[in-house]
């Protein structure tokens, strides 16, 4: 009977590690953009292209009140929701993609068995080299693995300062990509 078309999907959903967002786009419309936790430096949420191979609702315990397995070889892994709200937004999971119980609410009756998930790293400004000059100021694009201390140690500042100068509500979370602005 010849080849079978390749199968094309409405929906998928997109994965930003660097901002840590989860984008769910019906075609090449985006619907929703959700804050999540991802896996912290020891345990990284795997990059990759991917695809939903089940969904639980009730999971309990830490995982909340949703869960969506992702197709990551070498472990289980997934979406989920969380009984800990302030770890979105870090880098805290042991490779899952965390969610408020009430975004994973939202977006779980939009998801289906064999939805691509694409996660990966997008740096805001991947020409940026540490230390170079934007508008006249000094400013330090984040590397992976580096802390607000590591990079108050390197430029000689206070972290203090740096954590005005650059309105930062955490200094245990800050991302890779992200320009810090070094005040003089």
């Amino acid at each position: 009977m010849g080849n079978t078309p390749e199968r094309t999907y409405a929906s998928h959903i997109s994965v930003n590690l660097t901002n840590r967002r989860l984008s769910h786009f019906e075609g090449a419309r985006q619907v929703n953009i959700y804050p999540v936790g991802v896996g912290k430096q020891a345990t990284p949420t795997p990059t990759g292209n991917y695809s939903v191979i089940e969904k639980i609702m009730h999971p309990g315990g830490m995982l909340g009140t949703r869960w969506i397995g992702i197709s990551i070889p070498g472990g289980n892994y997934g979406i989920h929701g969380t009984n800990n709200p302030s770890s979105i937004g870090g880098y805290v999971s042991n490779g899952c993609i965390r969610m408020h119980n009430h975004d994973v609410e939202v977006l779980f009756p939009k998801v289906h068995i064999g939805m691509p998930v694409k996660i990966e790293t997008i740096m805001a400004n991947p020409g940026d080299k540490p230390g170079a000059q934007q508008s006249g100021k000094l400013t330090h694009t984040v590397q992976a693995g580096e802390s607000l201390w590591e990079i108050s140690r390197r430029y000689g500042k206070d972290l203090a300062q740096l954590i005005q100068a650059n309105n930062i509500q955490n200094p245990d979370v800050i991302y890779p990509g992200q320009i810090i602005t070094i005040p003089s």
